[in-house]
């Protein structure tokens, strides 16, 4: 639910703007395949060999783990975040190509690669605040990193995703894009706007092999959500238990966090090679939240 562009996102805040997008490039992503369908593939072949996948916020938490799990299903991964240091690791770490960038910047995100065919659309932030005291430009800011820098790339890979016949959207929603919670106007607001782009993508994209999904987990093991846990702590005078079981789990069935691993392998999986038919949906990973 909480899915940072790096550390400053909604229940998945907000650090100084980059001036420009840094790219290093290391060794060319290998070409992408041109089949208009899944073919199938040889059992020792990774199943993402050849495709190239493009994952904001990868610098930690859900979108590293994707970032990872693409990686070893054989996918080039471009690793976008504005944390530098920590994207630069991973990128090392998994052979892909990292691009620091600042989505809420239109000229950064308009300057990122658009050779994917894999999108995982992870970055964003959070404020909690009531809607008569919250910050317009914080309600701004975080439209701009979670629904517009979202559109801004899928109107750049789109038309390659149809050119070459296959695709894959997977954006990383919430449980937040399918029921309201009060004092996170912006980050609700911003997810359920994501889940109506997700949905005209898939509509639009189905006859050329792309398909469009939404994920939504509910509170995931970030370190976003871990400062969340030990603020409320600390404001409500009680145990970081305490937070997690009658605060962050109370409409939860499952009373555990998710493991970002655990959603990297629901995105994996709407990425694989027998998921052509699922497009349009959202994929809840809540623990039963949306199921009261």
């Amino acid at each position: 639910m909480e899915t940072p562009q790096s550390q400053d996102h909604g229940p998945a805040g907000t650090a100084a703007p980059h001036a420009a997008p840094h790219v290093v490039q290391p060794a060319a992503p290998p070409a992408t395949p041109s089949a208009a369908a899944d073919a199938p593939r040889s059992a020792d072949r990774p199943p993402l060999a050849g495709r190239t996948a493009l994952v904001t916020g990868a610098a930690s938490g859900i979108g590293r783990a994707c970032a990872r799990a693409l990686a070893v299903a054989g996918a080039h991964v471009h690793v976008v975040d504005r944390t530098a240091d920590a994207a630069r690791d991973l990128a090392e770490e998994i052979g892909g190509t990292v691009w620091v960038a600042d989505l809420s910047v239109p000229d950064e995100v308009d300057a990122l690669p658009a050779d994917a065919d894999i999108v995982v659309n992870n970055a964003g932030l959070q404020h909690v605040a009531p809607v008569h005291a919250f910050p317009p430009e914080r309600f701004a800011l975080i439209q701009r990193v979670m629904v517009e820098a979202p559109f801004r790339i899928l109107r750049r890979t789109l038309p390659g995703m149809y050119e070459r016949g296959w695709g894959r959207v997977v954006n990383i929603s919430s449980v937040h894009g399918l029921r309201a919670s009060p004092y996170k106007s912006a980050y609700v607001t911003a997810k359920h706007a994501l889940e109506g782009l997700s949905k005209v993508v898939a509509l639009e994209a189905a006859e050329h092999g792309v398909t469009s999904n939404c994920v939504n987990p509910g509170y995931v093991r970030t370190p976003l959500v871990e400062n969340q846990i030990a603020d409320q702590a600390r404001t409500h005078g009680i145990s970081e238990e305490e937070v997690v079981g009658r605060v962050m789990l109370e409409r939860s069935a499952i009373k555990r966090l998710i493991e970002p691993d655990e959603v990297a392998e629901a995105v994996l999986w709407l990425c694989g090679p027998h998921t052509g038919h699922i497009t349009g949906t959202s994929l809840s990973m809540d623990g039963g939240w949306t199921a009261n």
